[in-house]
């Protein structure tokens, strides 16, 4: 909302906006102190140089007073067109760090990257950092800068042969999808994240740099309050469609690991990180911020606490009348899948255009609309399925020494940072906090 008043209506003369729990500990006085003191808003874009800022002055005084570089930025489309990714997750971290080399003060660079970088491998996935031009499979040897010119001929060849934009997009998606499966990654999104890895440790000189991968992240576990989340994420658009009544199969193996991890309890762990890495000259450490080494939960139970939720406290529709829901069916092979999809859904659409071509005028739109959903469903349950299906366990060794180390250095205060998962109680978490949270935030 904020961003389109920004976009679209350049009248506007000032926006007020209200920052709810910071409010209710400070006051409005004490906040807008706070904020004209310690906030600085930029407009900035880092897929260019110097972070996109032309003011001279800005970028000098920038450059003498930050000690501490943080980048949360990135395209999280799994199907993201490929120029859109190398620009945003490959070399948007390179910029960030050219921008932080600057900083006299510098004393590191935190940059959130992604645990599924590993892609769809299983077993126990250690935190280590990426060797520039390592792929996932042995595929040849990856090189950026390749990949960089390839995206730039195949948009530069579209453009010339006057394609239409929506032409010019699928392209540059399908391109990213097929050069990330080209060398062992199962999306853009994923493989241009670990691009963005690539180069960051390559040329990271003696800033200290740390990579935090946090892994599925939910709503919040208890700061500022439980269950605050923003837009629906990875395994909250399957909740959500559950809820709603849309849901009646799932691809998923319900023995599989979810790794979830509340967003409050990542926040903590960049702090904590942040504190303990600053000014360790050339060092470079990667934390898996996660739950399925330390406090798994799997797809069933996770299915078996929405059912038992909504059966209990069920979603309104339009009509006013609460929505129930049925278990639904879990498949977990893709062949099962498919299988389920022919008999339940394709056959039937056959027939229909069967009919469509003997009575052409009964309702000719109706085998189009059902094809073109059967399609998208397809095409999602393919985008998701390595992570419904995924095998791996992400160790969680540095991060668990981190996490000695902050009680270690700040016992009284240590409550403030914590991000063990041990302490979330799934049951507990899911039906009252999380599936709550969904509701209250995004559904409503």
């Amino acid at each position: 909302f904020l961003e389109k008043i920004l976009r679209v209506q350049p009248n506007v003369k000032k926006l007020y906006l209200l920052l709810r729990v910071l409010r209710n500990d400070l006051g409005d006085a004490n906040l807008n102190d706070l904020m004209l003191e310690k906030v600085v808003p930029i407009s900035g874009d880092i897929s260019a140089d110097n972070l996109g800022l032309k003011d001279s002055d800005l970028l000098q005084n920038m450059w003498n007073e930050i000690d501490i570089v943080v980048n949360v930025a990135a395209t999280t489309n799994f199907n993201e067109r490929y120029d859109v990714g190398l620009s945003i997750n490959t070399f948007g971290p390179l910029n960030v760090l050219n921008f932080a080399k600057k900083c006299v003060k510098g004393q590191l660079l935190l940059h959130v990257s992604t645990a599924y970088v590993c892609g769809e491998k299983s077993g126990l996935l250690q935190e280590k950092t990426f060797h520039l031009g390592e792929t996932l499979n042995g595929n040849g040897k990856l090189v950026i800068d390749t990949e960089m010119e390839l995206m730039k001929q195949k948009l530069k060849g579209l453009q010339k042969n006057d394609c239409s934009e929506e032409e010019i997009a699928q392209s540059m998606k399908d391109l990213g999808m097929s050069r990330a499966k080209l060398h062992g990654w199962p999306n853009t999104y994923v493989f241009t994240k670990s691009m963005g890895e690539m180069l960051l440790g390559n040329h990271r000189e003696n800033l200290p740099i740390v990579i935090i991968r946090p892994t599925m992240i939910t709503s919040t576990f208890s700061e500022p309050f439980p269950g605050w989340v923003e837009g629906l994420r990875t395994i909250d658009s399957v909740i959500a469609a559950y809820g709603r009544g849309r849901l009646k199969c799932f691809l998923a193996d319900p023995s599989s690991v979810l790794d979830l991890v509340p967003v409050d309890l990542v926040a903590n762990a960049m702090l904590t990180a942040a504190a303990i890495h600053a000014g360790q000259s050339g060092s470079q450490t990667v934390y898996h911020v996660g739950s399925s080494c330390q406090n798994p939960i799997t797809f069933g139970q996770l299915h078996d606490l929405a059912a038992r939720y909504f059966a209990k406290s069920p979603l309104v529709g339009r009509n006013g009348s609460p929505i129930i829901v049925s278990k639904g069916t879990i498949l977990s092979t893709m062949a099962q899948f498919s299988f389920y999809m022919t008999l339940r859904y394709k056959l039937p659409l056959q027939m229909l255009r069967l009919i469509d071509m003997i009575y052409p005028w009964w309702n000719g739109n109706k085998y189009k609309d059902i094809d073109r959903k059967i399609k998208l469903a397809m095409r999602l349950v393919e985008l998701y399925r390595p992570y419904v299906l995924f095998k791996g366990i992400f160790e969680d060794i540095n991060t668990e020494r981190l996490r000695l180390k902050g009680r270690e250095i700040n016992e009284e205060k240590y409550g403030l940072f914590e991000f063990d998962p041990k302490s979330i109680g799934w049951d507990d978490y899911i039906t009252n906090i999380h599936i709550p949270g969904l509701i209250t935030y995004v559904l409503k």
